[in-house]
């Protein structure tokens, strides 16, 4: 889990918070967005909410299926993953808080300790009887081998992927740890996300009120735009590691 730091004195400390915009170069859809799956097929929304999950058998059926053709688990980190990775190889003190279930930021080199999921893993199962947790690719290989709705291996409780559903709240702890980042930056970086979902939404305003630099990267206007010093509308794929880029040479 990702911890609070203050800059080294030289380099400011910078929290990222980063939303499904950053993902979709690699492949993986907005959900909430224009053309996002929610919009499209609202029915969908239901494979993911827990409350249906839970008590119909046949939504998760389906929601498995769902995660089978998911591309979620094959896709691979874009440059703006990869441009954050760089900024902390070189040495500027970086914390992630990420909307995203993708694992991405990881994969591009981001220590664990320093990548805050505030929704859980997509890479990840977890029993909501027992809480076992186990790898989503081997869930999966049971479901490719015939089973429609696996259960638990150690009780035989219901899995779910470890993402935070529609209807469940955020881990207070992940929540409190993500707060203290944004209160402890210098710099905020908002990127991809609609800043429409508290209380992860609300860590843009945090951050500003206890006087960060709040940089907005995103394709559409945010509520959180009057507060930033900069409001970036270009392809996050190009804008950010060109931004990123004055971070990792404070001399510069």
């Amino acid at each position: 889990m990702a911890t609070a730091a203050e800059g080294d004195g030289r380099r400011p400390l910078v929290a990222i918070l980063s939303g499904a915009g950053i993902s979709t170069d690699s492949g993986i859809p907005d959900y909430r967005g224009p053309n996002g799956l929610w919009r499209r097929d609202p029915d969908a929304e239901k494979l993911v909410t827990y409350e249906y999950y839970m008590g119909d058998p046949e939504i998760r059926r389906r929601s498995w299926q769902m995660r089978r053709k998911n591309r979620t688990l094959m896709a691979r980190p874009n440059a703006a993953h990869l441009a954050i990775a760089d900024l902390e190889r070189a040495g500027t003190p970086v914390r992630v808080i990420t909307q995203n279930v993708d694992g991405l930021h990881q994969l591009a080199g981001v220590p664990e300790r320093k990548v805050l999921e505030l929704h859980g893993s997509a890479r990840s199962v977890e029993c909501t009887n027992c809480r076992a947790r186990g790898p989503m690719a081997d869930a999966l290989a049971r479901v490719e081998a015939g089973e429609e709705d696996p259960a638990c291996l150690e009780c035989g409780g219901v899995l779910k992927s470890a993402t935070v559903m529609f209807g469940e709240s955020l881990d207070p702890a992940v929540l409190g740890e993500a707060l203290a980042i944004a209160k402890a930056s210098q710099v905020f970086l908002a990127v991809g996300t609609s800043l429409q979902v508290q209380p992860a939404a609300g860590l843009a305003g945090v951050a500003a009120d206890h006087g960060a630099r709040l940089i907005m990267v995103n394709a559409e206007p945010t509520p959180y735009d009057h507060l930033a010093a900069e409001v970036v509308r270009e392809p996050i794929g190009t804008a950010l590691p060109k931004l990123l880029a004055s971070f990792a040479n404070p001399s510069a």
